[in-house]
């Protein structure tokens, strides 16, 4: 059980540490050959920390609200899975918009050095929807560029795809083959696998 808090203490500091801008501290929650897939990034945690770091300083607006937790510890590797939100403001075709995406982190951690560590972080896209922070604005989508991204995180997609990021599709959802082949690397991650999986998606 004192593993299972620490995990979750570590999952909860990063969305804490990352969202207020806390990069020190963010770093110490990955290990160092971490790995971060996002819609808008996928690569080296090293990586992520200073593209987000970047963002932060222009005003890329990005936050996580944190549920509940449920962790799996065998020895000294993990998996832990956590409700979550993510919000994302920004103009779309001038208008001033919220993406509210839910779904669950799903986290690859080991015990490395004497701590818990994040070793690949791969969300998981539930649904979304998109609404004009006023309400009396008038907001019409593109619906064919729209239906192009994946039902669970279109919405965040296509903001994100509106300000100039390149948007990976094929993550995975609430159902399909790409959630059953992160629950797959994440029981031969607890079984001893070399790797925390494949963490390249088509």
């Amino acid at each position: 059980m004192n593993d299972k808090l620490q995990i979750i203490e570590v999952v909860q500091n990063w969305a804490l540490w990352r969202d207020a801008g806390d990069w020190e501290r963010f770093r110490t929650v990955w290990h160092d050959d971490g790995w971060m897939t996002a819609t808008w990034f996928q690569g080296p945690a090293a990586k992520f920390i200073e593209v987000s770091k970047a963002g932060f300083d222009k005003g890329v607006s990005i936050l996580h609200f944190l549920g509940g937790s449920s962790v799996e510890v065998n020895g000294s590797r993990a998996v832990a899975q956590t409700k979550m939100t993510i919000s994302q403001r920004a103009m779309v075709d001038g208008v001033l918009v919220d993406v509210l995406c839910t779904g669950r982190m799903f986290d690859f951690m080991e015990k490395y050095e004497g701590r818990w560590v994040i070793r690949r972080r791969q969300p998981i896209y539930e649904k979304d929807r998109m609404d004009p922070v006023d309400p009396s604005a008038t907001l019409k989508l593109d619906a064919e560029l729209l239906a192009s991204f994946p039902e669970g995180y279109r919405h965040l997609a296509y903001l994100q795809s509106k300000i100039g990021f390149a948007v990976k599709k094929g993550l995975p959802g609430l159902k399909g083959a790409s959630v059953e082949k992160i629950y797959g690397e994440g029981k031969a991650w607890l079984a001893g696998s070399v790797r925390p999986g494949d963490p390249v998606w088509e």
